[in-house]
């Protein structure tokens, strides 16, 4: 149900969007008919605020009698145009149009043609239906699609005013826009906080979310700097919900070390290391050289990929969304950063410890939050062996299992879809993408190799996509057979054909 209070506190907010009746071709009041506007606005100080800062930018305009009527529902022609208005996005439609129900002669036109070209809206069968009314819902998607963030984040920002599935009100729309608006990347964002969630684990807060450029783990890594050792060992990842912060992964901090952290060149502040660890649950085996720890989200501790924004769509109803505080519906989470380049120590009862490297893409699937570890290439868990997994960056609850021998995984089908790529089946789905970080060794018959690795997050069921290394090339017309690489599976008289 929507918040009864704030609609009628909503209900001065539409003289800068028009009507039906008074279209945005109107709406070029002067300032002072703009201060009025502003003036006779409810005493809702978010409201206020989001009409003032979105007329001084120019996207609103009161109409001719100084109102705003933001109680009347919006139509797709004025979201159109202040959408296209409040992300700047004149003049990026790369092809025009066909709409049978729009216009050059009308007001909103351009924008209308903007917000179709660009996909931002949809427009069935050459009907964009300009006097119709938008949706909670479409008004949620028509903004994801415009800034280029996850459905469930602006879903998010949208329940702070209102429930979805009923009609968008003019003030609604502005509200969300201007939320909507400070969630716009800027290559100067400039950090504003520093917090310390685990001993893997920063929450850097900016002012703007970062570009698609500073994200990338290449330059992030460059931008961000720690003494003492430290490093990023992933990339920032924007949070679910908010507008600008973002789960940043480290190596271990040191429980007690003074941290300062550079951001671009410039010291953005310091923080002390934690030595507070994830409470993860059972260490137990997977394959004859690969285990598993699992942690849970009913004990408290969640994956990052549950709550981040380029995983939200993904991840359907298991994705949610953190607060400030790492609460929701009021539990209080601990975070699972990145585990790339996480390793931990196994160690035979009476025998030396074994360093194992986390298997990458494994650490949330199927969904379950149970990253693997592997052992050095060549190695495998001797059954009948105690084994003990300890790690500096996680408390294991059970961190103990008795190996097994465990069947290798059968290969029994291959095809090659491209001269760089092929498709390896197996007797049944591995599931857990325990594909992630296999090979297969192709062989022709004149005796040439050719190494195919798994391609990460590419299996479907019990098929994979394996991609050619090392610029090698399927020959067309030639067969070639088909073996893994190390006791992963096995494979009897497996072959494809190069096209």
């Amino acid at each position: 149900m929507k918040n009864h209070k704030q609609k009628i506190a909503a209900v001065l907010l539409a003289a800068a969007i028009g009507t039906t009746s008074l279209p945005f071709a109107v709406m070029n009041a002067q300032a002072a008919s703009d201060t009025n506007a502003v003036a006779a606005v409810s005493a809702n100080q978010d409201l206020k605020a989001a009409i003032n800062d979105l007329i001084k930018l120019g996207v609103l305009h009161g109409y001719q009698d100084g109102s705003i009527r933001e109680q009347n529902q919006i139509t797709r022609a004025e979201i159109a145009k202040l959408v296209v208005k409040t992300f700047d996005l004149q003049g990026k439609a790369e092809g025009q149009a066909l709409l049978s129900d729009v216009s050059e002669k009308e007001w909103y036109y351009d924008y209308v043609m903007e917000a179709v070209g660009q996909g931002i809206m949809q427009a069935d069968n050459g009907a964009f239906n300009p006097s119709a009314a938008v949706s909670d819902d479409e008004l949620v998607q028509i903004v994801s699609k415009a800034l280029k963030r996850d459905v469930k984040s602006v879903q998010y920002w949208m329940s702070q005013q209102v429930s979805a599935s009923q009609s968008a009100s003019r003030g609604e729309a502005i509200q969300l826009l201007h939320t909507s608006r400070k969630a716009i990347p800027s290559e100067n964002a400039k950090i504003k906080s520093v917090e310390v969630l685990n001993a893997i684990t920063l929450v850097v807060t900016f002012d703007a979310p970062l570009t698609a450029d500073d994200e990338a783990f290449a330059k992030a890594k460059e931008d961000f700097v720690f003494n003492d050792g430290l490093t990023l060992t992933n990339m920032p990842r924007l949070k679910t919900g908010s507008i600008a912060t973002y789960i940043v992964p480290t190596s271990v901090q040191k429980e007690g070390t003074k941290y300062n952290l550079t951001y671009k060149g410039k010291n953005e502040g310091s923080f002390t290391g934690s030595g507070t660890k994830l409470e993860m649950t059972t260490a137990s085996q997977v394959t004859n050289d690969t285990f598993e720890i699992e942690a849970l989200k009913a004990n408290g501790v969640v994956d990052y990929g549950y709550i981040i924004s380029a995983y939200s769509g993904g991840r359907g109803a298991n994705a949610f969304v953190l607060d400030d505080n790492n609460k929701a519906n009021g539990q209080t989470y601990q975070v699972i950063s990145s585990m790339q380049a996480r390793q931990v120590t196994i160690t035979p009862e009476g025998g030396q410890p074994i360093i194992a490297k986390y298997v990458p893409f494994t650490q949330s699937t199927d969904g379950k939050q149970e990253p693997k570890f592997r052992l050095p290439e060549g190695q495998v868990l001797t059954p009948g062996v105690k084994y003990t997994v300890t790690s500096d960056w996680a408390s294991i609850a059970n961190p103990t299992f008795v190996a097994q021998e465990i069947a290798s995984l059968q290969v029994t089908g291959a095809e090659a879809t491209s001269d760089v790529s092929i498709n390896v089946t197996l007797s049944q789905d591995p599931g857990d993408e325990l594909f992630s970080g296999r090979s297969v060794e192709l062989t022709a018959p004149n005796g040439d190799k050719l190494l195919a690795t798994y391609k990460y997050s590419s299996r479907k069921g019990a098929v994979g996509v394996f991609d050619i290394q090392k610029d090698g090339k399927l020959t067309s017309g030639t067969t070639y057979s088909v073996a893994p690489v190390g006791a992963w599976a096995t494979a009897s008289q497996v072959s494809l054909t190069g096209k």
